[in-house]
């Protein structure tokens, strides 16, 4: 996974913390609802991308 992919799943995570927080702080439960949604897509994303790398480096050890 790339550095800029990293970079940007990390920050939708934290984006979807902070709405998570937020919407439990005034009781809005459509915004803590769409923390929760970014932080599942970003955890979607991370997984997929590791899935990814390792495939990757799979590949590479049969070239050696």
């Amino acid at each position: 996974m790339g550095l800029g992919d990293k970079i940007s799943n990390k920050a939708e995570e934290l984006k979807g913390k902070a709405k998570e927080t937020v919407g439990k702080a005034t009781g809005n439960e459509k915004l803590e609802a769409e923390g929760k949604v970014d932080q599942g897509k970003s955890g979607v994303k991370q997984a997929g991308e590791s899935v990814k790398d390792a495939a990757k480096d799979l590949k590479d050890a049969f070239k050696k």
